[in-house]
């Protein structure tokens, strides 16, 4: 069978859930109405945190930082999915598709690292406020911040030039909405078993260490409220970790079945399903989750919003 790689060029097709569903239609204006929902609640809450001075402080910071990464990760995928599925061609070049992987990736290992700082975050705030300012002042802050982007920029460089050496088989179909990794080793020449472990093991190391160290933080923050003798403080702190612990619970949900379970174990349609999962559908909620029962937040809202449209009174 005729191979190819990364140095003859060449092009991959995208069979995504698009292309293998009963109602391809209705399930394309509803992965448009979900991308649209995710463009606009995350550009909205970015925006108000870096307008409104009262959310410069390090708990909107993560979660501004989170809200970026769910902007651009639902836009390097799903508006060309859609385009491919209204225009019948569902083609993409094997440098888009190393570029798409290696973006999706980066975002990917990114938010993976911002969760648990974020927790941490959390952590520091309920259990050791008086220290808050300590623990995560600015220099903490973004140091926690760039090492997210630097580590997920660094494991998808190394993920995408290894997976785009191998030779690919004549047929050139990926069965998920996007270039991934698992799709990708399936379409493969040679032998990609012991890659395929490495990967497993790296799976396992990228994302257990992040989810451990969050649940540890929130097994500490429960004692600490529970400890409260303020029934408004207890209010406000669980309904703050509910609301994260729900957004980890969405992501690593997902990527724990995606990367960590054996490949046998999911069908190409319930891979599909995943990635439509994490890439849409959890951007599209994380800030509805974060803002919706935050009264700070949407104080903040309001306050923007009444800048913008609400008439300056003239005072004669």
């Amino acid at each position: 069978m005729e191979s190819w790689n990364s140095t003859s060029g060449g092009t991959f097709i995208l069979v995504g859930i698009l292309d293998d569903s009963g109602s391809p239609e209705l399930l394309c204006a509803v992965i448009t109405a979900l991308y649209m929902l995710a463009m606009i609640s995350n550009g909205l809450l970015l925006l108000v945190i870096t307008m409104d001075a009262q959310l410069h402080v390090p708990m909107y910071l993560l979660l501004g930082q989170l809200s970026l990464i769910d902007f651009f990760l639902t836009s390097i995928i799903i508006p060309k999915a859609v385009t491919d599925f209204l225009l019948k061609d569902n083609t993409i070049s094997l440098e888009g598709c190393a570029l798409q992987m290696f973006l999706a990736l980066t975002l990917g290992g990114a938010e993976d690292l911002l969760l648990a700082f974020m927790a941490y975050d959390r952590y520091v705030a309920i259990c050791h406020p008086l220290n808050y300012m300590i623990f995560m002042r600015p220099s903490i802050c973004w140091l926690g911040v760039a090492t997210s982007w630097i580590l997920g920029l660094l494991s998808a460089l190394g993920y995408t030039i290894h997976t785009m050496q191998y030779p690919f088989c004549k047929s050139r179909k990926i069965r998920d909405l996007y270039c991934e990794i698992p799709p990708l080793l399936k379409l493969a020449c040679a032998d990609t078993s012991k890659y395929e472990l490495m990967v497993y093991v790296m799976g396992v190391a990228f994302l257990i260490p992040p989810l451990a160290a969050i649940l540890a933080s929130y097994i500490l923050i429960l004692f600490t409220v529970l400890n409260k003798p303020s029934n408004e403080g207890r209010k406000k702190a669980l309904v703050t970790c509910f609301s994260h612990l729900t957004v980890v619970g969405l992501y690593y949900g997902a990527l724990t079945v995606m990367y960590v379970l054996p490949s046998s174990y999911l069908s190409p349609k319930q891979e599909n399903l995943l990635s439509v999962f994490y890439t849409v559908v959890t951007p599209a909620l994380n800030p509805l989750i974060y803002s919706l029962r935050n009264k700070e937040v949407t104080g903040a809202l309001r306050r923007v919003l009444g800048k913008w449209f609400l008439p300056t009174q003239s005072t004669f």
